[in-house]
């Protein structure tokens, strides 16, 4: 699961899909690689949102191989503390959660290139899992820019871009509609599904209903 950019709703879209999964009668789990932020007790809340979606009970360290305290870019966040985020230790983590259920889904940090240690960033990490990849377009002002920049960069790296949703994270934006048109036409893999914006906190049970998974297995 990758974004255009941070706060576009990737936790959610993720939670969804297991979610989702697990309505089909499937194990699954939620893996977030590198997590930047945690509240007065240590805790990520993209973290315990992923948890609390799966129904594999896995390891900490599996489900979340780097957390760190600040909400800051990764790579300075880790750097703060004196760690290097090892790419290979992310992997190693998937392939372990990867034997426990019949999907992982793994939720990137930011965007798509936001840089994890001093010369690789989440699309480094991308290729190195080779997963297919599912796109979420925050529809806000400025979002057809980055979303068909982060097509491209998917695309160019060889990579399987598998689907996209659209989250309506701004509630006013203007011609939203047409706007979701403009990608469709332009982005050569399936629109899984329009999220809609959540006055309240979204329940990750609900948007599910949003989504088509049976576009993911074409």
């Amino acid at each position: 699961m990758v974004g255009t950019d941070t706060d576009v709703g990737k936790t959610l879209i993720s939670c969804a899909l297991l979610e989702g999964f697990a309505a089909q009668g499937l194990s699954v789990v939620g893996m977030k690689p590198v997590a930047a932020g945690c509240d007065e007790h240590g805790v990520n809340e993209d973290v315990r949102l992923l948890r609390a979606a799966g129904n594999v009970e896995a390891a900490t360290g599996q489900i979340n191989p780097y957390r760190f305290e600040q909400a800051i870019a990764p790579h300075l966040a880790a750097r703060f503390v004196g760690v290097n985020i090892d790419l290979s230790r992310i992997v190693e983590s998937y392939h372990e959660l990867a034997t426990q259920a019949d999907a992982v889904i793994v939720e990137g940090a930011g965007g798509f290139r936001v840089p994890l240690n001093s010369c690789e960033d989440g699309a480094d990490l991308a290729k190195r899992l080779n997963l297919p990849l599912i796109l979420v377009v925050g529809m806000r002002l400025g979002c057809l820019n980055h979303a068909l920049l982060t097509v491209e960069s998917i695309l160019s790296r060889g990579l399987r871009l598998a689907g996209w949703v659209a989250n309506c994270v701004d509630k006013n934006m203007s011609m939203r509609d047409e706007n979701i048109a403009a990608l469709k036409q332009r982005i050569e893999a399936p629109l899984l599904g329009v999220v809609p914006h959540c006055q309240n906190l979204p329940d990750a049970r609900e948007m599910a209903k949003y989504l088509d998974l049976a576009l993911l297995s074409r």
